[in-house]
């Protein structure tokens, strides 16, 4: 199963008889607090206008514990997830599609959690809410409460130590941008740099200017160019587990299995004795 759904495609879904359940993920990582600035509010802008019967999850709140040791979004607490999941609808045997305002990050933080924990059927619409050319609503929407029960993957989640493991035997990809995976600047976490061994993936070269993923044949070419070649594992890391789910769809889309550090550079540079590369180069 493909793990995006183009715009047409989710309209024709929705006008069908057993409609999927739509998930509203609309987030941005912020700056804006250190600038004085108020940060985006994806609660509001679901509620100015959002996909008929779209539910809105808070990403901070819902897709993340709270920050702490274990990076800016560690995983949540799956009976908080779970619930929130139950209460936008969400069923084991029900397709789920997620979306966000376009950048792709929050839809695909969710599209990821949905599936470690289980679901079988979960799709992100490709190029977020504005790929989507149907109406908007401001109606509020009141989902049949769902019976989705997460129960985490055997696979697919790596911790700091496997994430230094794999930089060593397979693939470790560094998703944010190349300043920050080089140590020029970093805005956010400690220190910056990156895990000795990664290579530098910018998640945001996995897509066209209009958010859409780039050819699937593209993705591979990229990523068996960057060392994913067939029978070698594969894992992915960002600044705190967001953007490297993006990496992670991207991955999917190219018919690359992957795992995800979801503490990653928030929670490795957190650790003073955990070391650290800077420079183009991954060691």
């Amino acid at each position: 199963m493909n793990a995006i759904i183009s715009a047409s495609e989710l309209a024709d879904a929705l006008a069908a008889g057993e409609p999927p359940v739509l998930l509203d993920v609309r987030w941005q990582l912020s700056l804006a607090k250190a600038a004085g600035e108020p940060p985006f509010d994806g609660r509001a802008a679901h509620a100015a206008g959002h996909i008929p019967g779209a539910v809105y999850v808070d990403l901070d709140a819902e897709l993340a514990s709270a920050p702490g040791a274990s990076g800016r979004h560690p995983l949540p607490d799956l009976e908080v997830f779970g619930a929130a999941m139950r209460r936008a609808g969400v069923s084991a045997r029900r397709p789920v599609v997620v979306y966000d305002g376009g950048q792709g990050w929050g839809a695909a933080r969710a599209w990821w959690l949905l599936r470690w924990t289980g679901h079988p059927d979960v799709r992100v619409l490709d190029g977020g809410l504005p790929s989507w050319q149907g109406e908007l609503t401001t109606d509020v929407p009141r989902p049949v409460e769902g019976d989705f029960r997460p129960v985490p993957g055997d696979t697919g989640l790596l911790d700091a130590d496997g994430a230094a493991a794999l930089a060593r035997s397979g693939v470790l990809f560094d998703a944010r941008a190349g300043e920050r995976y080089r140590g020029d600047v970093e805005p956010i976490d400690r220190v910056g740099g990156h895990i000795p061994g990664a290579i530098s993936a910018p998640t945001n070269e996995n897509v066209a200017p209009d958010g859409r993923f780039l050819p699937a044949e593209e993705l591979r070419a990229r990523f068996k160019a960057l060392g994913a070649t067939d029978g070698t594992p594969v894992g992915v890391y960002c600044g705190s587990g967001v953007s490297g789910a993006h990496e992670v769809l991207a991955l999917a889309v190219a018919g690359i299995p992957a795992a995800l550090y979801v503490g990653s550079w928030s929670e490795w540079s957190s650790d003073p004795a955990r070391p650290v590369a800077v420079g183009p180069d991954p060691q």
